[in-house]
């Protein structure tokens, strides 16, 4: 059996078993066929690659200088790889089973502060070619930070999911598992704003063209049928860099961060934050305490009246 229909039972096996997203699948996908191209290479394969091999290949990453986190999740999807061969009756052993990959860099991730946020979603209000653009560019600015839902929920957002004006929506994030997210009351009126505007156009698209009316509250020409994420990615940039953010300190993921963040900073518990975020596991959340804890020492460090006395004895 080739290697690629290896890894094609691989990826089928992980949506019918873990019920894994699209977007996990296809990294799985890209690390497998890039450690597949590395065994050939070197006259072996899945089903007879040894534990030096793997080890070599893991050498090999190094060698072309990838990030620590690249080479320990394409060591993850190998290690699962190895595992599902094992247990399919493929291999008799289980290669990869001792190695140790890189550990992971702690890299805080970036966020955006109030201010910058606010730049953002009044300049989102007035960002646009007509008023049906600067409409949904509000609603989708607004949902955006309200619920720090990931890019992908927010463009594939079903329009039955807003019906109502509600203060709670229900959503569909990463393997199916489905969360309420609430909604702040400037989201759900930028929301009524835009849904009024969608329905009138769809309504009017349906009288002259009998075209379907669409599923999707951000609905487009794509193949998708809504608005892709590179297309919001270009459209925040646009937005930040005519609010005056520097448009490469803001991505969508970004306004996500700054969500969990202001949260905390603001009283919330952690818990929560997992919740709303979608978070499998509160180490993951647990992050955001590290962002704080280091904003926190910024501000005793720039503003307490000890501060410079405080420093130069540390230096001492």
């Amino acid at each position: 059996m080739t290697d690629q229909r290896l890894i094609t039972q691989f990826l089928e096996a992980q949506a019918a078993e873990l019920n894994a997203a699209q977007n996990t699948l296809l990294a799985y996908a890209r690390d497998l066929d890039d450690a597949r191209a590395f065994f050939t290479d070197h006259g072996a394969d899945f089903l007879s690659v040894t534990r030096d091999g793997i080890e070599t290949y893991l050498a090999d990453l190094e060698v072309r200088r990838l990030s620590r986190a690249t080479r320990a999740r394409r060591l993850s999807a190998l290690k699962q790889m190895c595992r599902f061969l094992f247990e399919e009756g493929l291999r008799n052993d289980n290669p990869s089973l001792k190695i140790k990959g890189p550990a992971r860099e702690q890299s805080l991730p970036k966020t955006l502060s109030h201010k910058a946020v606010d730049q953002l979603l009044a300049q989102a209000e007035i960002h646009g070619r007509s008023a049906d653009d600067r409409l949904r560019n509000h609603c989708m600015m607004q949902i955006l930070y309200a619920t720090g839902m990931r890019v992908s929920e927010l463009v594939t957002l079903p329009v039955a999911a807003v019906r109502g004006d509600p203060k709670l929506i229900l959503i569909k994030g990463k393997g199916g598992k489905e969360r309420m997210l609430p909604l702040t009351q400037s989201a759900r009126l930028a929301l009524q704003s835009w849904l009024a505007r969608r329905d009138a156009l769809e309504d009017l698209a349906t009288r002259e063209g009998g075209t379907k009316p669409s599923r999707y509250l951000f609905h487009s020409r794509s193949k998708e049928g809504h608005m892709t994420r590179v297309r919001f990615y270009t459209l925040i940039k646009e937005i930040a860099r005519d609010a005056g953010v520097p448009p490469q300190s803001v991505t969508p993921h970004r306004m996500r961060h700054a969500f969990a963040t202001h949260l905390l900073a603001g009283g919330a518990d952690l818990r929560s934050i997992q919740a709303l975020l979608g978070h499998a596991d509160i180490a993951t959340t647990e992050i955001y305490t590290h962002i704080l804890d280091e904003r926190l020492k910024a501000l005793v460090l720039e503003h307490h009246p000890l501060a410079d006395q405080t420093s130069a004895s540390t230096e001492n």
